[in-house]
């Protein structure tokens, strides 16, 4: 498949770079074969998989390299197959999403209308490769306004919406992931104190439930597509969070996941600590400065 001219121009000179730069800067261990792998071997693996859920710390340039050149070979492998899944882009831009990709929007406008991230720039390379190459790419993520007013009056407002602003969630009431999650919650935000109330555990059970089900819902008109989904590694650590709440839409989807680390103890990591985290767990080199 051809690639644009301008593609060529702004997405290479990135991946050159960053293979040449990047390449001694992380190892990816394979839980199930007790080893150190390759993303060739991860690529493989999703033959017998339909999700494949990256966790990302946000500000990872080694991060996003990996995510990129997963991309890029699972569209290669799966050609015509491959869809991308994002944390990044919210459920009510899905179309100026689909705008930008067919090209009928120029890019500044993509990016003010979508609401990019501040750091669209590590996601850049994969929408341009999407755009390239036609490949579908689902705006994920709740929409921040509902996430905000959770948060301050709880799930149970979001049945005071009208049509179109329920048209943006999963269907209502959204399950809240108590137990394992819950506790994790807990541990990371400092404990119940901390926390005041249960608004801000409602708050990310929506944002998880949302990206399950924009998964789940996107699988339901793509069949055999094979799925990379980016989010921020607590939404699915131990396949939990996100990865819940899709099981709940889905049942039946073969789901696999990475968790990704900033470790200090990158030359020599305590695989054995990290492995309950995911499928696959990436380790990256702290020295290598971040994105922001």
């Amino acid at each position: 498949m051809k690639l644009s001219a301008v593609f060529l121009l702004v997405v290479l000179p990135f991946c050159v770079f960053s293979q040449d730069s990047l390449s001694g800067h992380y190892k990816i261990y394979s839980v199930a074969k007790q080893k150190t792998v390759s993303l060739d071997d991860i690529t493989d693996d999703m033959l017998n998989a339909d999700v494949l859920f990256f966790g990302e710390e946000h500000n990872d340039s080694t991060g996003h390299f990996l995510e990129y050149s997963l991309f890029k070979k699972l569209s290669q492998k799966y050609p015509d197959k491959t869809a991308l899944s994002m944390e990044m882009f919210e459920t009510d831009c899905q179309n100026v999403l689909n705008e930008y990709l067919e090209g009928l929007i120029r890019e500044k406008n993509f990016i003010t209308e979508a609401r990019a991230w501040h750091n669209y720039k590590d996601y850049r390379p994969l929408i341009e490769w999407a755009k390239a190459n036609k490949l579908p790419v689902v705006a994920a993520n709740a929409p921040n306004r509902y996430v905000n007013m959770t948060n301050r009056l709880g799930l149970q407002s979001l049945d005071q919406l009208n049509t179109i602003g329920k048209s943006h969630l999963p269907p209502l009431p959204i399950d809240t992931a108590t137990g394992a999650y819950y506790d994790k919650f807990l541990q990371i935000m400092g404990g119940h104190a901390a926390l005041g109330g249960m608004q801000m555990f409602q708050a990310q059970n929506l944002w998880d439930a949302t990206m399950g089900w924009s998964i789940a819902r996107f699988v339901k008109t793509h069949k055999g597509y094979k799925i990379l989904q980016l989010n921020g590694s607590f939404h699915s650590e131990e396949k939990l969070g996100a990865i819940v709440q899709l099981k709940k839409y889905a049942p039946k989807i073969r789901i696999l996941n990475i968790a990704t680390f900033d470790d200090e103890n990158f030359d020599n990591p305590d695989w054995n600590k990290l492995s309950k985290n995911g499928d696959y767990i990436v380790v990256t080199d702290p020295k290598i400065p971040k994105t922001f």
